[in-house]
């Protein structure tokens, strides 16, 4: 499948991406200065990407971490500055962040890429005037999902690694997120799976066709054995990480939602209540995949990280890394 493909069909399934930018505008007349292509890692070769919006007036601070994610395909087109302003507007610093696509890349893989925009981030707060006890994370679809893994998932760095970037913590401490899947083992319904790259829709498969190193051949080959696509299955669930010390998360999902079931989110948010963590689920009655007021929901977001990624006080109510 071509680039331009792809992209269309980021754009078919990826709602936030087709939401219409501001028009054009001088660059400095802009609120932000806009910062493209900063490396935040490589593999195989290829640089992987992120660009950064810093707030002209004086910044809160804080960071918010966008993934650009639609069906796990991730694209420099798609970085849409609609969802960027109502952040920068409010003193955030707003890092987009591109991951390596399917099908190349399947989401395990993806979900490292996140972690790794994470630490890069933290290592470089100085640059960015960021504290690095105050980052949040947001996205739609594939990118709410992996704001969940990072919320659930993320970790604390290795102490001993040869590159300091990944010494640092990928923790975050606020999610904000639409219509995110949560759980493969439970998809709309108890006990159905779908740990099998044919066990989702065509568009999608490429990110779950998983593959191993045949030590005979040395070839990679598809996984086939159930209960090691059962491992990963889990092991990619944001539901299957979730611990009481994970950071105040918000929801917002449509209860028509043909792509990701309202389930999943509805789970995952009595998961969170369950575990005693900060949770609030808004179901938008009668919303598919994304709605033509959904940006006004993002102001939602917003106010989520302003209540949450407030500068910490001498009690320590922001969570460290």
């Amino acid at each position: 499948m071509n680039r331009r493909l792809f992209v269309l069909l980021l754009v078919l399934i990826a709602p936030l991406a087709i939401m219409a930018a501001p028009a054009a505008t001088r660059g400095d007349e802009l609120p932000y200065t806009h910062q493209e292509d900063v490396i935040y890692g490589r593999k195989f070769g290829t640089a992987l990407t992120m660009d950064i919006f810093k707030p002209k007036r004086e910044t809160n601070g804080a960071a918010i971490v966008l993934a650009v994610s639609g069906g796990f395909f991730s694209s420099h087109e798609a970085i849409n500055p609609a969802l960027v302003l109502p952040l920068t507007n409010r003193g955030y610093t707003v890092f987009t962040v591109v991951h390596g696509s399917q099908p190349r890349y399947t989401v395990p893989e993806i979900v490292e890429d996140m972690n790794r925009a994470v630490r890069f981030i933290r290592h470089h707060a100085a640059d960015y005037g960021i504290d690095t006890n105050r980052i949040g994370v947001t996205g739609a679809s594939a990118g709410g999902h992996l704001s969940l893994m990072l919320g659930t998932a993320g970790s604390q760095g290795d102490p001993n690694a040869k590159d300091p970037v990944d010494r640092e913590s990928s923790r975050v401490q606020a999610v904000a997120c639409f219509f995110p899947p949560t759980d493969l083992l439970n998809w709309g319904k108890t006990g159905k799976e779908m740990i099998r790259a044919t066990d989702h829709d065509p568009r999608y498969r490429p990110a779950f066709d998983h593959r191993e190193r045949d030590e005979k051949t040395a070839l990679w080959v598809p996984i086939t054995d159930p209960e090691k696509l059962r491992q990963i299955a889990h092991k990619i669930s944001p539901i299957d990480h979730v611990t009481p010390d994970d950071p105040p998360t918000l929801m917002i999902h449509g209860d028509a939602d043909p792509v990701v079931p309202v389930q999943q989110a509805q789970t995952m948010a009595e998961a969170l209540k369950k575990a005693g963590v900060e949770t609030k689920l808004i179901i938008k009655e009668g919303a598919g995949h994304g709605w033509l007021s959904i940006l006004n929901d993002v102001n939602q977001f917003v106010d989520w990280f302003d209540a949450h990624l407030k500068k910490a006080d001498a009690s320590g109510d922001v969570k460290s890394p």
